[in-house]
């Protein structure tokens, strides 16, 4: 066959039943996920206050946001440095934690998996912590603490900026085994049992090699989602925070991009501003999704 392609009227009356059956999803994605990073982004052009019509600046946004603004500065920081231990360690976590559970019998297996996944689903159950790290003597780390006599009065944990991030990370990383673990569950549930077996006929000698030759190549699309997931959430930690330190935290210890972005978007009212922290956000997500996608495609 030459290599002309096929008129689309042709390939229509070959695959319209296909089309035809992804069309909703299609308009759906268009519509609630296409269209509004085209209109964010457009908008991170403007000085836009939701009173007036937007007006465009230009480069304006940018320049005040990345010369003029040191508290985006420091919510940069603030979300890479959060980003690079959360993101990793979770990643790494959601999958140790599923290989594990994945050789218990069946009913041990789904105990402990609702056991792992339960704080994601659980809504604010990340608040406990508040109870947990109460400033006061009633406060339960500072009750055993001082009950055993590590320190002899209450420690204002999520005042003290030197404990904001460190315990944000923890909470975070508690948080963390969700959809990606239930991923990785599926993925060894779902393994060639076959492929397990000629392995060890073709001198698979253990459980790493057995991981590295087999197990990883065979769920790299389950690793690419749970990828995704994880990068996700450690960019866009907001909620945690506010609740946590409060808004803004002491110093802006706690202060992230997507807080940044709560100020200027819920509070202020300038979307225009806002839809630039978001546009930035939305590239470094693209970037580090990227990276993580090449380095998993050389697995196995």
């Amino acid at each position: 066959m030459s290599g002309k392609r096929e008129p689309f009227s042709l390939v229509w009356k070959k695959h319209k039943y296909k089309y035809i059956m992804i069309a909703p999803f299609a308009l759906i994605f268009i519509l609630f996920t296409l269209l509004p990073v085209l209109v964010a982004i457009f908008l991170s052009f403007t000085n836009f206050n939701m009173v007036k019509a937007p007006e465009f600046t230009g480069l304006d946004n940018y320049v005040k946001l990345v010369v003029r603004d040191p508290i985006f500065l420091t919510a940069i920081k603030n979300t890479l440095f959060f980003a690079i231990i959360t993101g990793p360690l979770s990643y790494l976590m959601c999958f140790l934690f599923a290989w594990m559970v994945n050789d218990l019998p069946r009913i041990p297996r789904a105990i402990m998996t609702l056991v792992f996944y339960a704080p994601s689903i659980s809504g604010n159950a990340y608040l406990v912590w508040k109870l947990l790290l109460s400033s006061d003597s009633y406060g339960w780390v500072n009750a055993w603490l001082m009950k055993l006599g590590v320190i002899q009065e209450a420690v204002t944990w999520l005042v003290k900026k030197e404990y904001i991030m460190p315990i944000l990370i923890i909470v975070q990383l508690w948080l963390s085994l969700g959809v990606s673990f239930l991923t990785f569950i599926a993925g060894f549930q779902n393994l060639d049992k076959s492929q397990l077996e000629a392995g060890s006929v073709e001198g698979i000698k253990n459980r790493w090699q057995e991981l590295w030759y087999i197990i990883l190549p065979s769920m790299k699309p389950q690793l690419m989602f749970g990828a995704v997931m994880q990068i996700t959430s450690s960019l866009s930690v907001s909620q945690l925070s506010i609740d946590l330190v409060g808004f803004p935290s002491v110093s802006y210890s706690g202060h992230t991009i997507l807080t940044h972005l709560h100020d200027f978007g819920n509070l202020r009212y300038e979307l225009g501003y806002a839809c630039t922290i978001a546009v930035i956000l939305f590239f470094i997500m693209l970037f580090c999704n990227i990276i993580v996608q090449k380095l998993l495609r050389k697995l196995g």
